[in-house]
């Protein structure tokens, strides 16, 4: 049984399920949930990304975590989350390592061919750079 699950999060009504069934797995099991979100600064200088980041990073943070609770009442306890730099693929797969992560769950949003070859799919990444199990929540 997992003890320690990883959500991607982005606010989507699919990562939204995929906190829920997280954290009745961690109740069923003793477990815990880790929810993190990717933040992943694609335009601007070097200096304004630094910027945005130091000024929204605590605050997207707590609104994270606020957030996630309001989802599952009472989950407080079982919840760890965190906002991180990144591309959400890599974001996901350094969580694993760094936190003993032994399962990942993910929301998966149904795209077309040419958005999917264009932005990619970030539930695609994860199943195939994973090491450790996924559930993938529609």
């Amino acid at each position: 049984m997992p003890k320690y699950s990883l959500v991607g999060y982005d606010g989507s009504p699919t990562s939204q399920r995929a906190v829920r069934f997280a954290v009745e797995l961690a109740l069923a099991t003793g477990g815990r949930v880790r929810v993190v979100s990717a933040l992943q600064v694609t335009e601007g200088s070097a200096d304004t990304c630094a910027l945005m980041m130091t000024d929204q990073g605590g605050s997207r943070c707590s609104r994270l975590l606020e957030e996630v609770k309001q989802l599952v009442p009472g989950s407080a306890p079982l919840i760890d989350a965190e906002v991180v730099r990144g591309t959400p693929g890599d974001v996901l797969m350094d969580q694993v390592s760094r936190h003993g992560i032994d399962h990942i769950v993910i929301g998966h949003t149904e795209r077309g061919a040419l958005a999917r070859w264009l932005l990619g799919s970030v539930s695609g990444e994860v199943l195939e750079r994973a090491h450790v199990p996924v559930t993938v929540i529609r």
